[in-house]
């Protein structure tokens, strides 16, 4: 049977009963299995991961745009993390069987459904249509506070829906694309500047891994700040890789690490990946797990 991933990040992480009726509304059909929800108050983003049937995971992913729509107003959102709309973004992700290609029909009925609400859709990652477009951190850009300017630019029209801002909800951002891990590092130190500094290490755009995209974010509640990234390709940029990098970087400025972070459910292979660098058993595997070979 074809299973579809999908892990939308929604502009809400502190107000807890908005956070479980968006929960409510993907999980209606008993066929939605939800496999992770993770809210973070710093960030004031929640992010849902849940799996199923393709057309099961479409209308869950329908349901949970008008719940978003009639409970977060943008012009009041205040949060660490880059967005630009309440239903910031949605990436379908293709699991064992099912394609890319196949995959690709989806986010797009998606995006029509949001568009014909008259709200802005850009697609990015493998479901981009043009080359500017693949970055999120491209489409992203300025995040919500220029949008309103960005859509009176014919090169920014919206690909779904119209070229016209509205407030209360922004733009929905959709893709289809390969597994990636969200992975945060925690430093201590409330040096927001470190933070950005190693940031730009570790990331792509500024020579860094050609898989990593980062951020530094503060973390006011712990008095702490952390590196804040994506890997988009687990297998050409691992984990181990980067976090050793950012414990150098850090060291060389006199601070350490205080904890990391996986958000969202990880891909087996990136867990292989560190199980076998820092346990040194290079011929582990995923197949060895007892839970995983019942």
């Amino acid at each position: 049977m074809k299973k579809l991933m999908c892990v939308p990040n929604v502009s809400e992480g502190t107000d807890r009963s908005k956070i479980d009726q968006f929960a409510a509304s993907i999980t209606e059909d008993p066929g939605i299995r939800l496999i992770d929800l993770s809210s973070d108050k710093d960030h004031n983003r929640s992010v849902f991961s849940y799996l199923g049937d393709p057309d099961a995971v479409l209308a869950a992913t329908k349901r949970l745009a008008d719940s978003v729509f009639s409970l977060i107003d943008m012009r009041a959102h205040k949060g660490s993390h880059p967005r630009q709309g309440a239903l910031d973004v949605v990436p379908f992700i293709p699991v064992g069987s099912m394609t890319t290609d196949e995959a690709l029909p989806i986010a797009r009925e998606f995006g029509r459904f949001i568009g014909e609400k008259g709200i802005p859709v850009y697609y990015y990652e493998d479901a981009a249509t043009a080359p500017e477009r693949v970055s999120l951190v491209d489409v992203r850009k300025g995040e919500y506070e220029v949008l309103e300017e960005k859509l009176k630019d014919p090169s920014w029209y919206p690909d779904e829906g119209p070229a016209v801002f509205v407030p209360s909800v922004g733009s929905v951002q959709v893709a289809v694309r390969f597994p990636l891990v969200a992975f945060n590092v925690n430093l201590r130190t409330d040096s927001l500047e470190l933070a950005a500094d190693i940031a730009k290490a570790v990331r792509q755009r500024d020579g860094g891994y050609r898989y990593v995209r980062a951020i530094g974010l503060s973390l006011a509640d712990s008095g702490m700040v952390q590196v804040s990234m994506n890997l988009t390709n687990y297998v050409k940029t691992p984990v181990h890789r980067v976090l050793e990098t950012i414990r150098s970087e850090a060291s060389a400025r006199g601070v350490t690490v205080a904890s990391t972070e996986l958000v969202g459910p990880v891909p087996v292979g990136a867990l292989e990946q560190v199980a076998r660098h820092y346990l040194q058993a290079h011929g582990f595997s995923a197949g060895q797990i007892i839970e995983t070979s019942a």
